[in-house]
């Protein structure tokens, strides 16, 4: 994992970047929770994402919006942000000419950022939304949602209702020809504080299963490859272990955030 920085609308915009081994491997943004509320890159959920992402083979970026740590600009709460978003995919892409596959992840904040950039963006294949603010912001863009993706939200949630995410993918999920997905994390509160390795498995999961309906492997007969194989049980290996160990190699560069607003890192 590198640190990159990328030229912005409103100056440089600080990132950090995971290349895949494979040329052709699928490509993967990360979007960050509301910046106001001490929202950034290194956020534990994002974070997952990143990871998951990364440990599937994807090349993976992830940033800080404008006004964050050192990225230079404002907050402007959506349009400057989501040209934040629209530079980094176009900086992922020009760095990534032969990936196969163009996904967006966004926890929260990030996920409503990363929905909008969705419908302005047909090389888009797919979408990780957590905890997208379904009872705070207007979603009425997604109207048709262009492709398929999945909506996680913890159970226990005390700053974005479950049922109005579960509403919002139930209504997306009506429309013909995509497929949105609704999973809950029961016992998780809004930034899943213990459920990270739980995030992770489902993230994995969904991903694993939505590129092997977009290129099924061939028929055959025999045993499966070993490679085959270790994709599979990937994500099965997390399932004893701590969601600390998912925050070994974060950074700490902005960890003194005040956390007495009751968001701690998020929004």
């Amino acid at each position: 994992m590198v640190e990159v920085i990328i030229n912005g609308h409103a100056g440089r915009l600080e990132g950090r970047y995971h290349k895949s081994k494979r040329d052709d491997a699928p490509i993967a943004l990360i979007l960050h929770p509301h910046p106001q509320y001490g929202g950034t890159m290194n956020n534990k959920v994002a974070y997952a994402l990143f990871t998951c992402f990364k440990d599937l083979g994807f090349s993976v970026l992830r940033f800080n919006f404008r006004g964050v740590g050192r990225s230079q600009g404002e907050f402007e709460d959506g349009p400057g942000e989501l040209s934040d978003a629209t530079v980094a995919l176009d900086w992922l892409q020009a760095n990534h000419p032969d990936a196969r596959q163009c996904w967006i992840a966004g926890y929260s904040f990030g996920a409503w950022v990363g929905l909008q950039l969705l419908m302005r963006r047909p090389d888009i294949n797919n979408f990780i939304a957590v905890a997208p603010p379904a009872d705070e912001k207007d979603f009425t863009f997604l109207a048709p949602c262009p492709t398929s993706g999945i909506m996680i939200q913890g159970g226990k949630d005390e700053i974005v209702s479950p049922k109005s995410v579960e509403h919002l993918a139930s209504k997306l999920n009506g429309q013909r020809h995509i497929d949105v997905d609704f999973a809950l994390i029961e016992d998780g509160d809004h930034m899943l504080n213990g459920h990270l390795v739980d995030l992770y498995k489902i993230v994995g999961h969904y991903v694993i299963g939505a590129l092997s309906k977009k290129a099924p492997a061939k028929k055959r007969r025999g045993r499966r490859k070993k490679s085959e194989i270790q994709e599979a049980l990937l994500l099965e290996g997390q399932t004893n272990q701590d969601d600390d160990l998912l925050d070994d190699d974060m950074e700490d560069d902005y960890d003194d955030y005040d956390d007495d607003d009751g968001f701690d890192d998020e929004d």
